[in-house]
């Protein structure tokens, strides 16, 4: 049966559902960490760089699937607090059939273009050949990708995410004994890597839906042909709240990649040291994604059952904890960035320009969880469109020109650079408040 959000201690709700999507969620940010830390044991930087720069891609593939597939998990919490179960079949069904339709076209489109992607971050030269190999592999696994975000995603919608959490913890474990395998023993390289995230990925999705079929989990929503017939107001209702938030995070992902592309430009340590703070950081946002989504999820069983006050409650509780965590990371990194920093390579120059950076970027888990919290909120709300916009405006007016800029006026510390990230955050956090004032006072009026 469905899992009710809508009602009893708000921590509590947002406990059950964040704790599961944390940690599958670290798993799933595991298998690029895995390949990092793996491909720095038995390469140089060169196989490093390979790695950061293909899997910063492939994360930025992710975050788009993972916010198109944001409106089954609106629609069926929706349903779920209307009490209207009949339905929920059919947006499964059309989801189904958009995002089988979508992941095809996307993997051609990627695998046509991956040498251009790689010319365009300005990889390294003594990277471009692992680099591709990486992309070209990872880019054949984007069916898998897809429909594994489509099955968590349908899960999270029903108050369930103890499921997806069994799923990818099953396939981290496959992905970090290919990956010692491919890179070590059969010395694949970057190349072994890539094959040991698309495998894994695999065995997820078969066992997702085996788990399905078998009934080792409550699915508790079965389709048949009729729920496949397309039926346009749902795949407009789909697309209406999964593309605003597919585009807020392709723009995210975007300003990742020019302040990549700004890095590689400066030299292979450089580059080196920006990939992997890069991966640090993504392992620290898991917090502010979990609130995202719980806040997302919750919010929209809340509002389907007319309950707009436990809504606005659930965005208070999330926004708390989540700019929490990042204050105690920013503080604490302040003291561990070399220590964490050395895990992945032994490289001084490396070190030193990762944790300068580190210094500086971390503060942006805590300002980045607030917006992030705003932004769940606002999908439940069928706003969708004001993530988009604010994510926007604040990479175009300061992330990625204070990036730039930085590199220009500071040549020698990668510090100035990451204070540019964290400033896009707070000025995206100005406007989210402005907006939620501006909804929350016509609804009074209303």
């Amino acid at each position: 049966m469905p899992q009710n959000l809508y009602e009893g201690n708000i921590l509590k709700n947002i406990g059950i559902f964040s704790i599961p999507f944390l940690i599958a969620n670290f798993l799933q940010t595991l298998y690029g960490m895995a390949d990092l830390f793996i491909i720095g044991q038995f390469t140089d930087a060169a196989g490093i760089t390979a790695v950061a720069v293909g899997s910063q891609v492939m994360h930025f593939v992710t975050v788009i699937l993972i916010g198109l597939t944001m409106g089954v998990t609106v629609l069926m919490g929706q349903a779920v607090g209307a009490k209207r179960k009949k339905s929920l079949s059919r947006i499964l069904g059309n989801t189904v059939v958009l995002f089988t339709i979508f992941g095809g076209l996307f993997m051609a489109v990627l695998l046509a273009f991956a040498p251009q992607i790689v010319r365009l971050l300005s990889t390294p030269a003594e990277a471009v050949e692992g680099t591709t190999s990486y992309l070209v592999i990872c880019f054949l696994g984007i069916p898998f990708i897809t429909a594994y975000n489509v099955i968590a995603a349908s899960f999270r919608g029903l108050g369930d995410t103890k499921s997806p959490m069994y799923f990818i913890t099953a396939a981290c474990v496959v992905n970090i004994g290919l990956d010692f395998l491919f890179v070590g023993p059969l010395h694949m390289g970057p190349s072994g890597a890539a094959l040991a995230t698309v495998l894994s990925q695999l065995f997820c999705v078969i066992t997702a839906l085996a788990a399905i079929k078998f009934k080792k989990v409550d699915f508790c929503v079965s389709l048949s042909r009729r729920d496949l017939r397309p039926c346009k107001p749902l795949l407009v209702s789909l697309a209406k709240i999964g593309f605003p938030v597919a585009c807020q995070e392709g723009f995210i992902q975007v300003s990742f990649l020019f302040i990549t592309l700004i890095a590689n430009s400066r030299g292979l340590e450089i580059a080196a040291a920006v990939g992997v703070v890069e991966k640090i950081i993504c392992f620290l946002f898991l917090v502010p994604s979990a609130m995202l989504s719980s806040v997302s999820a919750i919010s929209a069983q809340c509002i389907g059952a007319g309950r707009l006050d436990r809504a606005r409650q659930t965005l208070y509780c999330g926004m708390g904890i989540a700019a929490g965590f990042g204050l105690v990371c920013g503080i604490l990194f302040q003291f561990i960035s070399e220590p964490v920093l050395s895990l992945f390579t032994d490289d001084l120059k490396v070190i030193t320009y990762g944790t300068q950076y580190l210094h500086a970027y971390v503060f942006d888990c805590m300002v980045a969880g607030v917006h992030f919290c705003f932004s769940g909120y606002f999908c439940a709300c069928g706003l969708s469109i004001v993530s988009f916009i604010h994510n926007a405006i604040s990479i175009v007016m300061l992330r990625v020109p204070g990036a730039y800029l930085a590199s220009l006026w500071y040549p020698d510390t990668l510090f100035p650079m990451g204070i540019a990230t964290f400033s896009g955050s707070f000025l995206s956090v100005l406007i989210c408040v402005g907006v939620f004032v501006v909804v929350e006072r016509r609804r009074r009026k209303s």
